[in-house]
């Protein structure tokens, strides 16, 4: 199954489950917002400079993120690539998925996954 149509669905379950989940701590940064982790897996056949060219043409710093989208944190991971997490309302998670379509296909790997946080959460479920 195509990983961002996992990720949408899984998404759509949390958010639907939010009441049950309430007890076990904040699923979401916070009820307006939901977090990201977005993988930009680099393809070795290339180098940074030859990426640098395939994302300058997309327009990739113009695209993303999109407005509306907060860069929480962004690390390399070497030998994977680029981990970014992101926070957003969830309405705009068409906007991410489309402006990676468009920027970063052809350059990266992508991959997406539902994030919270599991500190927040501990600390709602130990009620402090």
């Amino acid at each position: 199954m195509n990983r961002t149509i996992l990720a949408a669905s899984l998404l759509i379950v949390l958010i639907s489950n939010v009441s049950v989940a309430q007890n076990q701590g904040p699923l979401l940064a916070d009820k307006n917002t939901m977090l990201l982790t977005v993988f930009l897996k680099h393809d070795q056949s290339m180098n940074n400079v030859e990426r640098r060219v395939l994302l300058d043409a997309s327009g990739f710093d113009d695209l993303f993120p999109p407005e509306g989208v907060e860069i929480v944190d962004h690390y390399v991971m070497m030998g994977i690539g680029q981990v970014i997490v992101l926070r957003f309302p969830p309405d705009h998670l068409r906007r991410v998925n489309l402006a990676i379509e468009k920027g970063a296909w052809g350059a990266y790997q992508t991959e997406f996954y539902v994030t919270y946080d599991l500190g927040a959460a501990r600390k709602a479920a130990d009620g402090n």
